[in-house]
Parts: structure tokens; sequence; C-alpha cells
């Protein structure tokens, strides 16, 4: 995030979203703007890039919440949202679309930085925890391209899963490529010729 955050405010009231505003300009220096208007939200966001959405909602439905936090880019950035009234199953919706923090009756002004520092760390959190989890599924396809590729040699050459590796790596080294694209190259050409 840049040094000077970012926040848009999602607020249709204007004395809270006046309230909001000056808690935060109280708590730091940083560059926000409001929206009071639901209706274009997710072109208004994305206008705006900001690093962080707050979003004040007096009685939330699960579709407004979907709404909200789809068009705010929770996976994009950190949402925040403060809700007068919820229930288990609003609570649930709104994590699972990816809320980073979710406060009920919380919209006092002494607690809207704390807890906009919580969902960013958060968001962080979750952040490295999807980029992991992808660079893991992407380490065991390759690994499964590998394991078909070594077991088209040892058939067709009758060597060892060993020699199969080795004829594997020295192939892309010769090549200047990577291991799984040699791999990758010999299972299409097998799936070709079968």
């Amino acid at each position: 995030m840049a040094n000077r955050l970012s926040i848009v405010v999602v607020e249709a009231d204007r004395e809270r979203a006046r309230s909001i505003v000056d808690s935060l300009r109280d708590a730091g220096d940083f560059d926000i703007s409001v929206i009071s208007e639901v209706t274009g939200l997710a072109r208004h966001v994305s206008n705006r890039d900001p690093d962080v959405v707050l979003v004040d909602m007096t009685s939330p439905s699960r579709d407004s919440i979907e709404e909200l936090t789809l068009a705010s880019g929770p996976l994009e950035r950190p949402v925040a949202m403060f809700v007068d009234r919820s229930d288990d199953g609003l609570t649930k919706a709104a994590i699972e679309a990816g809320v980073s923090a979710y406060v009920v009756d919380g919209l006092r002004p002494d607690r809207i930085k704390p807890i906009m520092d919580a969902a960013i760390a958060r968001f962080h959190m979750f952040h490295r925890i999807r980029l992991e989890l992808e660079t893991t599924k992407r380490a065991l396809e390759e690994r499964k391209v590998i394991d078909r590729a070594k077991g088209l040699l040892m058939k067709a050459r009758g060597i060892d899963e060993d020699a199969a590796y080795a004829l594997l790596r020295k192939t892309a080294m010769d090549q200047g490529r990577k291991v799984v694209d040699v791999a990758e190259a010999l299972v299409t050409a097998a799936g070709l010729l079968s």
C-alpha cells in the first residue's frame, strides 16, 4: 500500500459519514473519499481504487452484503463493514464474501481506526495464505506432469525413475527451459501419438 492510505467510506447518511471521516482525520493523514449512493458502487470504488473500503450499513440484508462486498473488491483490498444489527447468517455471508472485519454495533469514532488496522492485518494474512495455497497447488500440478513424463520415459526407454528424471533435467538444461515445460511437451506429444 502507498504511504498515504486511501480510504473509501460507503455511507448514505451524511452525519454518520462526517463522523467516520472526522474520526479518520483525527487518527492520521489519509486520503478519504465518501460514496453516499450504493447505485454504481462497483464503478465508484474501481475508479478510486482505494487501499481500504469502510462500509457502514444500518440494517444489512444478505443481498446488500454480497453486493457491497463484491463491489468493494474484498479479495483486492481490505473491507471493514460496520452494521447496527445482524444475525449469524449475515455474519457468515459477510465473512464468506471476503469482508476482513465485520463489526456489529461498533461504529464508535474511537474504534474505527483500530478496527480498520485489524481489517488490514487480517486481509494481508489471508492474502499470504491464498498465495501460498496457489503456489502449492501449482507445484502439485507440476509434480504430477513431471511424474507422468517420467512414467512415459521409463516405459518407452526401459529406464528407472532417476534416469528418467535426469533425462528430463538434461533436456531442459540443453533447451534453456524448465523441467516442467519439457515434461508438459512430452506428455502432450505422447497424448497426440496415442
